[in-house]
């Protein structure tokens, strides 16, 4: 029987609350399209598997490891959950992973690893796109297309405002305080916000007036860590589009490099947009 890890259950928290009407962070919006509240985010969930991961790989996670999860059914603010990992084996590089609610629901499934990239849980998924003509909400967005370049400085406010007030789940003093490598580390959810963030002003405008969610991600270092503190340069990419019954969705990829143009970091998430939010889908 495969040994388990387990780390504690932790209250997640919905930070983005405040997000307002529009956001299916925002607790009318999301009952309207369903949801029992508004949702936590995929990155907040995220947050909570450093610990687990540390105790399998070690450090080594966080230089060129990886974290790749598809997330099955969303959670409210304050809800518990807890991370689970298989054992490593000898000579495996890679682990399943998951995260379930205090009442057994499944929240979140798929691997973690390090070195091997390729064979993660969203790396193997069919990305083959559907027909253009059948999209609506992102028929605009083709594989391939550049959601631009970027050039950011990773500021360590944000973070340390939410390790301060206990919005990170169970956090590594790493986040807060000088780490192995030197500066603070980036938590999961830094990594995906700023890897996000700025892509998602390419994408913005092909959006359009839909309330969109977090369906998968995928953060993986190669030349890592990512800390804060530091210059990188993003390069950000439409890899696929799709629909599922409720949703239309893109799948896209986001790079870092540092200033020698090693990449350190890299972002791989797909990104729903709610087909009964949208005016496309209003008749």
């Amino acid at each position: 029987m495969t040994e388990v890890i387990t780390g504690p259950f932790w209250a997640a928290r919905n930070w983005s609350a405040d997000a307002g009407e529009g956001s299916i962070h925002d607790d009318d919006t999301a009952a309207e399209l369903g949801f029992r509240g508004g949702t936590v985010a995929g990155d907040v969930h995220m947050n909570q598997f450093p610990p687990v991961l540390l105790q399998i790989f070690g450090n080594e996670w966080f230089e060129r490891g990886n974290l790749s999860l598809s997330f099955k059914n969303a959670t409210v603010d304050l809800e518990k959950v807890q991370v689970f990992a298989e054992a490593r084996t000898t000579g495996s590089d890679s682990v399943r992973v998951w995260m379930e609610r205090e009442d057994g629901l499944l929240v979140a499934t798929g691997t973690a690893a390090v070195g091997n990239h390729s064979e993660s849980e969203l790396r193997k998924k069919d990305l083959r796109p559907c027909d253009p003509s059948e999209l609506r909400i992102l028929n605009r967005l083709q594989p391939g297309m550049s959601l631009g370049e970027y050039d950011v400085h990773t500021s360590p406010e944000k973070q340390f405002h939410r390790y301060d007030t206990k919005l990170i789940s169970d956090p590594l003093t790493w986040f807060r305080e000088d780490s192995p490598w030197g500066e603070p580390l980036a938590a999961p959810c830094t990594v995906m916000e700023y890897l996000w963030a700025y892509p998602m002003q390419g994408l913005a405008p092909y959006v359009g007036e839909s309330v969109g969610l977090f369906g998968a991600i995928e953060i993986g270092f190669e030349h890592g860590p990512f800390l804060m503190n530091r210059d990188y340069r993003l390069v950000s990419r439409v890899v696929s589009v799709g629909q599922s019954p409720q949703t239309e969705y893109v799948w896209y990829e986001t790079d870092a490099f540092d200033e020698q143009e090693k990449r350190v970091a890299r972002l791989f998430m797909q990104s729903r947009a709610m087909k009964a939010s949208s005016p496309e889908y209003s008749e």
